[in-house]
C-alpha cells in the first residue's frame, strides 16, 4: 500500500481478498455493496470478505480481533482498503462554504440525506475510492521492520493504519497535491520501534508523556481549512492590500518542478502577522502543496487555536529548557514529516523583524531537519527561501511603539479582531512574495553518511553557512519599493522638509546605484524615475505613513518628522542589504584617510572590524565573498588603491565619484543606539541585568536626544539596544571587564565620528 496505481482508473479483485471498507452511513455501505457485487460478478472464483470501520475514531478490540482472524486465513490473501470519495460542489460559493463551516458540516463529508440527494441528482460527485492493495505477507514484513511487533492485534492495528493511509494518498491523486495532510501521526510514531527506544533513553520518560506531548504537537489539516483558510487569508488582506498577490512566475515554475523531487522547508522572512497567511494564499495559488506552520504556543487562543491546527500549524512551546522528552518528541515528529515528504515551514528569523531588515537567522528547528537528513529520512531536502515584503505595513506603529519601550500586547481574540480591522483602515499598496533558487542540503552538508561523519564544531558551521545562504537569498530576491527609497531619501535630511522636485532630483542617484547593483525593484520604484512618479509616492506614504506633507507657502514640502522616524526606519531598513556593504566601504574610506601608516592595511582592518560590529544586525557573506564585494564597489572608480593610499585627498575624491553617501543614512542608528548601551555598561560594575541595561539606556538615549549627543530618535531603540547586547555578550563584556568595555565605546565613537564627517558637506561632497 506504499505505491498506488490511478485511483480513477477502477480496481478489479483479481485473487482472495479482505476488503477494508471505511463506511459512516447507509447510502456509503449501499455504494460499496454494489461495487463488492460487481467484483464477485467479475471473478466468482475468488474468496472476497467486506469488513466495514468506524469513519472516525479507532477500531473497537472486537473489530481488531476480527480482522485478525481473516489476516491469519492466508499469507497470500490480499488487503484491499475501499472508501466513498465525495467531492465538493464546485459550484458553491466561498460565503455558502464559509456558512457549511460555521454549521459545523464538512462540504467533503455530507450528511447521509445530503449523500442521497448527491447520488440522485449529481452522481458524478459520488466514487469509490480503492488504493493499491497488499498482501499479507508484505504487511507483516512491514510491520516487524518498522515497530516492536507482538500480538496478532496489533498486527491487525498496523494493517488498518496502513490501510488507512493508502486511502488517504488515493484521495490526494483526486485533489491534488495541495490536499496532502498526515494521519494518524501519533500512533505510528507510538508504535515505531526507533521511537519506543528512545523514550526508554530518557531518564524518567514514558511513553503515555510522550503521547501527550505529541496531543499538544500533532496537527494536520481537514479539506475545508486547505480552501478555506487561502480564501479567510485573502479577505483580510484585501481589505488593505490589492487582491492579488505579485509572484514571479519563474519562481514558481522552478519552485514547483523541485517540489516533486524532494520534502521542503519553506523559510520566510517575518515582517507582520500576515506573513502565514500570505504564504498559504501563495501555495494555493500555485497549486502547490501546502507546509506545516510552526508557530509559538501563545498563538493558539480561543477558537483560533483549534481552527489553526486544523490549518497545519504545529504549535510549540517557547521555552522548554531542559526537557528532554520534549525536545526528542518534536524532533522525531520532524523527521516523521521529513519522511512522509510534508513540506514544512517557518520563520528563518525566529519571529517578527520589528526593525525592518533580517535578523540573524536561528538554527533550532532547522538542526531537526538536518538530524533528519542525517539520519537518511530523505535522500536530499530542499531548503526554499520565500521573502514576502509589503509596500507598507499598519504594523509599524506597533513596532515604532516597540522601539520606544512600550510593552508587546498580549494575543488574544480582541487582538485578533483589532488585527483585522486594521488592514482596513488604508490602502497599503501590494504585496510581494519571491521564491528565489531552494539551497539543497546534499549540495551543502555532503551526504548523510558525510554529515554523521563530521565533528560536530563543523557540522554547526556548515549549518550555519547554509541558513545564511537561505537569508542572503531571501534578501536578493526581495524587490526595493517606492516607499524604501523615499523614506531612505527623507531620512537622510534628519527632520529639514523637501520639495518635490528636490526628492526627485536626490532620488536619481540612488536609483542608479540600485540600476547598478541590477536589484529587484517594485513597479512603483520604477517610476520613481519620474517627477509624477515620486509624486505618487509621497501620496501614498503621506498623512503621518510616516511622511507629513506641509501645506499653506509657496509648495508643498514634504519631511518625516521625529516621533515618526522609527515607523521610517522600518522601510528604509528593508532595502539596507542593498546598500550595507556601500555604507561599511564609506567609512573604512574615512577610517583610512585619517590613519596614519599603511593606511591600506587600516582600510581592510576597519571594514573586518565594522564588519564584526553589525554580524548580529547583518547578514553577511563569508570573509573572502566579502572581499570581493569591497573590490566590486570601488572598482568602478579606477586605481581606488593608490587613492587611498595617497591620503586625505585621494580619499575625497573616492568619495566623491561615489554618488549619494549611505553610511549616515544607513549605519548611524545602529552606532548610537550601541554607544549609549557602551556608555552604560561603562558606568555599571559587575553584571548587570539586560533589562536594567535597556531601560537605563532608553532614559540616557532620550537625554543624549534632547542634548544633540545623537542625531536621531530612532537610535533610543529596546530593539537595536538588544543587539548591542549581543555585541556585548559576544566580547564577554556582561559579566565585568571594564577594559573591554572601553574598548567598545572607544570604538563605536570613532565610527560616529567618521559618521559626522562623511555628513559633513565641507568634507565630502555628499548628494542629497
Amino acid at each position: 500500500m506504499e505505491s498506488l496505481e490511478d485511483p480513477i482508473a477502477t480496481f478489479r479483485v483479481t485473487q482472495d481478498a479482505l476488503v477494508l471498507a471505511w463506511i459512516a452511513s447507509g447510502v456509503e455501505r449501499q455504494l460499496v455493496e454494489q461495487w463488492m457485487a460487481e467484483q464477485r460478478r467479475a471473478r466468482p472464483d475468488i474468496d472476497l470478505r467486506l469488513i466495514q470501520l468506524p469513519h472516525g475514531g479507532p477500531p473497537s478490540a472486537s473489530l481488531l480481533d476480527l480482522v485478525a482472524d481473516d489476516l491469519r486465513r492466508s499469507r497470500d490473501r490480499l488487503v484491499v482498503p475501499v472508501r466513498m470519495f465525495w467531492s465538493r460542489d464546485e459550484s458553491a460559493s466561498n460565503w455558502r462554504a464559509l456558512g457549511t463551516l460555521l454549521s459545523g458540516r464538512d462540504p467533503y463529508r455530507p450528511s447521509p440525506r445530503r449523500q442521497a440527494r448527491i447520488v440522485r441528482s449529481d452522481p458524478s460527485r459520488a466514487r469509490i475510492v480503492e488504493a493499491e492493495p497488499a498482501t499479507v505477507t508484505e504487511l507483516d514484513r512491514r510491520w516487524r521492520d518498522t515497530t516492536s511487533a507482538g500480538a496478532d492485534r496489533d498486527f491487525a492495528g498496523f494493517v488498518i493504519r496502513r490501510a488507512r493511509l493508502a486511502l488517504e494518498r488515493a484521495e490526494y491523486r483526486l485533489l491534488g497535491p495541495e490536499y496532502k495532510s498526515p494521519r494518524l501521526v501519533k500512533p505510528e510514531l507510538l508504535a515505531s520501534l526507533r521511537f519506543q527506544e528512545g523514550v526508554r533513553r530518557i531518564p524518567g520518560a514514558t511513553l503515555t508523556e510522550a503521547g501527550g506531548i505529541l496531543d499538544e504537537m500533532a496537527t494536520g489539516w481537514s479539506r475545508w481549512s486547505v480552501d478555506f483558510v487561502p480564501w479567510l487569508g485573502r479577505m483580510i488582506f484585501r481589505r488593505g492590500f490589492e487582491r492579488d498577490l505579485d509572484y514571479d512566475d519563474a519562481d514558481v515554475s522552478a519552485m514547483s518542478e523541485a517540489f516533486a523531487v524532494y520534502p521542503a522547508v519553506l523559510l520566510f522572512s517575518h515582517r507582520s502577522n500576515l506573513d502565514a497567511l500570505v504564504l498559504a494564499v501563495a501555495m494555493r495559488d500555485n497549486h502547490l502543496p501546502r507546509a506545516h506552520l510552526f508557530g509559538g504556543i501563545n498563538m493558539a487562543f480561543g477558537v483560533l487555536g483549534p481552527i489553526m491546527r486544523r490549518s497545519g500549524v504545529i504549535f510549540i512551546r517557547r521555552n522548554i529548557g531542559d526537557n528532554q522528552l520534549y525536545k526528542y518528541v518534536l524532533k522525531q515528529y520532524v523527521s516523521y514529516l521529513v519522511e512522509k515528504r510534508f513540506n514544512l515551514t517557518w520563520s528563518i528569523e525566529g519571529g517578527r523583524s520589528r526593525t525592518g531588515h533580517m535578523l540573524p537567522p536561528r538554527l533550532g528547528l532547522l538542526s531537526y531537519v538536518v538530524d533528519s537528513y542525517a539520519e537518511s529520512r530523505s535522500e536530499d531536502i530542499l531548503l526554499q527561501p520565500v521573502s514576502i515584503s509589503f509596500d507598507q505595513l499598519h504594523e509599524t506603529a506597533e513596532y515604532a511603539a516597540y522601539a520606544r519601550g512600550a510593552d508587546k500586547a498580549p494575543e488574544g481574540m480582541r487582538w485578533f479582531v483589532d488585527f483585522i480591522r486594521a488592514q482596513g483602515q488604508r490602502h497599503y499598496g501590494k504585496i510581494y512574495v519571491r521564491f528565489p533558487a531552494a539551497v539543497s542540503m546534499r549540495a551543502h552538508l555532503g551526504t548523510p553518511q558525510q554529515l554523521r561523519d563530521a565533528e560536530p564544531a563543523a557540522r554547526r558551521l556548515a549549518l550555519q553557512k547554509m541558513a545564511f545562504e537561505v537569508g542572503s537569498r531571501i534578501q536578493h530576491a526581495t524587490p526595493i519599493s517606492a516607499t524604501a527609497l523615499i523614506c531612505a531619501v527623507l531620512l537622510a535630511d534628519r527632520g529639514r522638509a523637501r520639495t518635490l522636485e528636490e526628492i526627485h532630483a536626490a532620488m536619481q542617484d540612488w536609483l542608479d546605484y540600485v540600476e547598478r547593483r541590477d536589484a529587484p525593484v517594485t513597479e512603483s520604484a520604477h517610476r520613481l524615475r519620474a517627477v509624477q512618479g515620486v509624486g505618487s509616492a509621497l501620496d501614498s506614504v503621506s498623512g503621518g505613513h510616516p511622511v507629513t506633507r506641509v501645506d499653506g507657502g509657496w509648495t508643498p514640502v514634504w519631511v518625516i518628522t521625529a516621533d515618526r522616524e522609527h515607523e521610517a526606519a522600518f522601510y528604509r531598513n528593508t532595502i539596507s542589504h542593498v546598500f550595507l556593504e556601500r555604507a561599511i566601504t564609506e567609512l573604512a574610506l574615512v577610517h583610512a584617510a585619517r590613519s596614519g601608516g599603511d593606511r591600506l592595511a587600516a582600510f581592510w582592518s576597519q571594514s573586518a572590524q565594522l564588519r564584526d560590529l553589525l554580524k548580529f544586525d547583518f547578514y553577511f557573506v563569508n570573509t573572502s565573498t566579502y572581499r570581493e564585494h569591497i573590490c566590486e564597489e570601488l572598482a568602478h572608480l579606477g586605481d581606488w588603491e593608490a587613492a587611498i593610499s595617497a591620503g586625505e585627498a585621494g580619499v575625497v575624491d573616492l568619495l566623491r565619484g561615489k554618488g549619494p553617501i549611505t553610511a549616515p543614512t544607513f549605519l548611524r542608528s545602529f552606532f548610537e543606539a550601541y554607544s549609549i548601551v557602551a556608555d552604560v555598561l561603562g558606568a555599571s560594575a559587575g553584571a548587570p541585568p539586560e533589562r536594567d541595561v535597556i531601560k537605563q539606556a532608553l532614559g540616557i538615549g532620550r537625554q543624549y536626544l534632547a542634548q544633540g549627543r545623537i542625531r536621531s530618535s530612532e537610535s533610543v531603540s529596546t530593539l537595536l539596544f538588544g543587539t548591542a547586547m549581543k555585541i556585548a555578550g559576544d566580547r564577554g563584556l556582561l559579566v565585568g571587564n571594564e577594559r573591554g568595555r572601553a574598548d567598545l565605546r572607544d570604538q563605536v565613537t570613532g565610527v560616529l565620528r567618521d559618521l559626522d564627517r562623511l555628513a559633513t558637506p565641507s568634507t565630502v561632497s555628499v548628494v542629497t
